[in-house]
């Protein structure tokens, strides 16, 4: 996902009374800069004046709809660090998830993965941050492994059972201590390893 894909549509959390409302277009400039600014000077360098400029919109537009930075982070928390994942459909379980996989990795390298990191430590100390962001980039996760097991289900190659399980987990959380923790590669043969050695395995065993 690049800055040009961040949907049009964002949601404000509270507007102030008697604020118009943008239209789609400066939306969509506005949640953009959001993901700009972040990624360039982090949260502490995530101020109103410089996403307005960022956005290309006069302060007073910022500063009508939001009261802080926290605010205006919150509204666009949807498109800015969980953007929706594109649910591939291979034909089969594997091909499902290396391409659903590989998406996340694509994510963690982009303009959102980016914005993610330099959010990360302002959200331990402030309890406002940590409720919006249960919405990280992975929060999409769910639905689009539940999408992507269930065909497999249909098909035969997995038990009705197997989208509940833990391997939803293991992917995604391997590919985040990678990102996160450890700086190891990020690439198409870990994705690889990681669906034919521990996702697979996983939603396979009886």
């Amino acid at each position: 996902m690049t800055q040009c894909d961040v949907p049009p549509a964002v949601r404000p959390t509270r507007t102030r009374a008697g604020g118009p409302r943008l239209d789609r277009s400066r939306d969509a400039a506005i949640a953009s800069a959001v993901v700009q600014v972040l990624g360039r000077a982090g949260y502490a360098g995530l101020t109103m004046d410089a996403v307005a400029m960022a956005a290309g919109v006069g302060k007073a537009t910022i500063y009508r709809r939001w009261s802080s930075k926290a605010e205006l982070l919150l509204s666009v928390m949807d498109v800015v660090v969980a953007p929706v994942l594109d649910v591939p459909d291979t034909g089969s379980l594997r091909g499902d998830l290396i391409a659903l996989l590989t998406e996340v990795v694509e994510l963690f390298g982009g303009p959102s993965g980016r914005a993610i990191r330099s959010l990360l430590g302002a959200v331990i100390d402030d309890p406002v941050l940590q409720e919006g962001c249960r919405r990280l980039p992975l929060a999409n996760w769910d639905a689009a492994w539940g999408t992507v097991v269930g065909r497999a289900a249909e098909r035969g190659e997995v038990g009705a059972g197997a989208a509940g399980t833990v391997a939803a987990e293991v992917g995604p959380a391997v590919l985040a201590l990678r990102w996160l923790v450890t700086g190891r590669p990020l690439d198409d043969a870990v994705v690889a390893e990681l669906v034919d050695h521990a996702v697979l395995p996983l939603l396979r065993r009886p």
